[in-house]
Formats: structure tokens, sequence, C-alpha cells
């Protein structure tokens, strides 16, 4: 019998097709899974670029902001110009009013004292070689240095007839002029100094009277039309402090207490499905709104101050809550409910468990929330517009109830001063300030985080 031979069964070419399909979807699988990747990571660094060239942008504007042109002059307290008489001292059997009513005289004599002749005198004897008149050589000067010798002789009267070196704010013009940040090749019309004050501003700069010095009155001062120089952001500063203590007084409180009792005692109902519901659109709602509102009721209606920072306060409290329930609430169902059952069982009461064995379970979550909330709040300006506190105050206000401004609507006054060559760089110098306490604000809630976990 002739050998027949073996022919494979078709079954196997059905299979090889099949592991090739398979290996063929797997591929494009895999190549979507790359594709993927590559672009979750485009987008990181498309996101992570845009916040590099931002802080740049503010970092390269605002830096130059922190320092300040100033001269060292050597200032002659002049007897013929300071014409008053000697400091009164309280007399043995003097009685204090009589005594206040000499002092306060005397300061007004020291007051109408021609400060500035003081000053044109120290700038002539720092250049004699430079013509200039009176108001070109101030011009170079900030005019509310002329305060600071007053205060200084109030202080000291000995100084009358002595010579004695201090440093002297240069005026915004002058700062620009030495910084760079006008043309300088921009014809005279253009220009923000007279061609003398330009010139005493270069010699004195060459000669080295006048240097760059850091800033320290941006933190020390607050905000100055007249002296606009000399401004800075310790009514701002103060301003934010207040609304923050009101907000952290009321909001945390408030907050944590609504959302311990709507997830854990309240009963499911319509009603408290209608609260969980409007809880959650207030946190959509614009933060205009909450100003609107702050306007209406805290002022309008109550008649609460104007422009202070209790009114902010209360505002940005209204606005703080839906974030601080929303977030505590979600940190306590991410208990487990094995937690609350052996609590329950080992006999302690529903706010036993609550209070000794749910809640420090959820610590880190209800103080990140808080933090969170509280840096959102620093960062508002819309609703502070509304009631107010974009009003030009300048003083430090000593009570929540004194007027005053804050930090974001400080960058907002300074961004629309009409001297931008100067308050550019000031604008951006206020930016990194507050970011600067939003950041260690999101720090200290990461730390604390950490730290209660670790506890826990």
């Amino acid at each position: 019998m002739a050998e027949t031979s073996i022919q494979p069964p078709a079954a196997s070419s059905t299979s090889g097709g099949t592991l090739r399909t398979i290996r063929a979807g797997l591929a494009r699988r895999h190549a979507r899974e790359r594709r993927f990747r590559a672009y979750g990571i485009a987008a990181i660094c498309a996101a992570l670029s845009a916040v590099v060239i931002l802080f740049g942008m503010i970092l390269v504007k605002g830096v130059p902001a922190f320092t300040q042109a100033t001269l060292r002059l050597e200032v002659f307290f002049d007897p013929e110009i300071i014409d008053v008489e000697p400091k009164p001292v309280q007399a043995a059997g003097q009685s204090t009013a009589d005594f206040r009513r000499e002092m306060l005289d005397w300061q007004r004599q020291v007051t109408l004292v021609n400060w500035n002749r003081i000053i044109e005198a120290a700038l002539r004897r720092a250049a004699p070689d430079m013509e200039f008149d009176a108001r070109q050589g101030l011009s170079i000067v900030e005019t509310s240095e002329r305060f600071v010798l007053r205060d200084r002789f109030v202080g000291d009267p000995d100084l009358l007839g002595k010579t004695i070196k201090l440093d002297l704010l240069a005026s915004a013009n002058a700062d620009n002029w030495l910084k760079g940040n006008i043309d300088r090749s921009l014809p005279d019309a253009q220009q923000q100094l007279s061609a003398p004050a330009r010139a005493l501003a270069d010699h004195l700069e060459e000669t080295g009277l006048i240097r760059q010095a850091f800033a320290w009155h941006i933190f020390t001062n607050v905000d100055s039309r007249s002296a606009p120089a000399s401004a800075g952001l310790a009514g701002a500063f103060v301003g934010s402090l207040y609304m923050m203590l009101v907000v952290l007084v009321l909001a945390v409180p408030l907050g944590v207490g609504s959302a311990i009792y709507l997830e854990e005692f309240a009963p499911k109902n319509r009603f408290t499905d209608l609260i969980e519901v409007n809880i959650n659109n207030l946190a959509a709602v614009p933060s205009i709104v909450f100003g609107l509102l702050g306007a209406a009721v805290f002022i309008n209606y109550f008649r609460l101050p104007l422009s202070a920072p209790i009114v902010g306060g209360l505002v940005l409290t209204l606005m703080t809550l839906p974030t601080i329930i929303i977030a505590t609430r979600s940190s306590l169902r991410a208990v487990p409910p094995s937690l609350r059952q052996a609590a329950l069982g080992l006999g302690a009461s529903r706010m036993q468990t609550v209070f000794h064995h749910v809640l420090p379970v959820t610590y880190p979550g209800i103080l990140t929330a808080t933090i969170i909330g509280v840096a959102q709040a620093l960062g508002e300006t819309a609703p502070l517009l509304l009631i107010g506190m974009n009003a030009f105050v300048a003083a430090v206000p000593a009570t929540p109830l004194d007027q005053s401004t804050a930090l974001p609507v400080q960058i907002y006054l300074w961004q629309g001063n009409e001297n931008r060559n100067f308050f550019e760089a000031r604008t951006s110098a206020a930016i990194m300030v507050l970011l600067g306490l939003m950041i260690a604000l999101n720090a200290l809630a990461i730390f604390l985080r950490a730290r209660l976990e670790r506890r826990g």
C-alpha cells in the first residue's frame, strides 16, 4: 500500500490567525497606553511651564521693587532755618495740661519750619558744582522725608546746630530714572524729571551718595499717594490678618459642626437632602455674589462700618463655609464603618463614638480643608471691592472695626496707579508677598497633616 502523507488539521491555521489578531490587538492597546501617557506628561509639562513662566515674570518684575534708591546726605540742622524756642520741660508744680499745651505749641513751631530748605542745603553741599534750583533738587527726594527730619528733631532737639549723616528716600521718579525704567533718549517733555534733576541724580549715583538699599518700608509703611516711593503694605497686611482671624473664629467651628451634624446625626430626609444640594451649590457660587450679599446684609441692614475687616471677614466666612463643610464630610465618610461599629458594640454612645473615635481620625483632613479654605479667602478680591475695602486708607487698623484694606485689594489699587513705571514693579512685589503667604499656609497644612497622620 502506498504511504499517505498526514495533513495538519485546518484548526491549526485558524488558531494561528487568532493568535495574530490577539497580538495585533495587544499592540494597539499598548500603543494607545503609551500615547495616553505621553499626552499626560505633555499636559503636566505644559501646566508646569505656564506656572514657571507666570512666576518668572512676577519675579523678574517684582524683585527690583525690593530695592529703593536712597540718598546718603550730611544734614545740617541750621539754627537760622530752625528758629524755634527750646523744647519745654515740665517745671515743678506745673500741671500736666499746661505742660501739654506748651509742648503742642512747640511742636507746632517745629512743624512750621521749612524742612525742605534743610534738604536743599544738604543736596547743595553734596553736589557743589551742579546747577539746580530748589524745586529741581527736591524732586529727587521723596516728599515725606521732610517729616522724617522733623520727627528726628522732635525726638532729639540737641541736633540743633549739628551735622549728621542720614539716609533719605529718593523719589519715585528718581528711582525710575536710576533703575532705567524710563527711556533716557526721550525728550525732556516726556521725562518725569527735569534735565538738571536727572543730572543731579546721576552725579550723586556716580559719587556713591545714591545707592540701592533694601526697601524695608514696603513691610513697615502704609500706602501713600503723596509720597509713592514710601508706600508700603503694613495697613493691608494687618487688615488681611484681622479678616483671616474672623474667618478662623467663625468658619471653622461652624463648618466642622455643620458637617458633623449632617453626616453623623441628621436624619436622611428631603430637608437634609435640600440642605446638601444648597451647600454644594454655594461652593460653586461666584465670589462677587457673596460681596453683594455682604454689602446688602452686613452694611445696609446691620449698619456695620464700611471698609472694615470685620465685614470682610464675615463675607469671606460665608464663602469659605461650603468648602470646609464638604471637605469635612468627605473626611468623615472615609472613616471605616467598622470603627463606629466597634465603639458602639463596646457600649459607647453615639456622641462618644463620633467625638472620641471618629473625629480624631479626620483631624488631618479637616485641618487641610481649613487651611486651604483660609488661603483661598486670603486671595479673594471681588467681594472686598463691593464692601468698600478699595478705599484709600493710610493707617494701620487697630481693631477689626477700623477702616482698612487688604493685600489683594492693595495689589488692585497699585496696578491701577497712574505712575506705571514705578508701581508695576511694586505691584509684582505685593503679589510675591501674597503668594508667599499662601504658599506658607499650604506648606503648613501639608506639614501638620503629615504629623497628625504619623501620630494616628
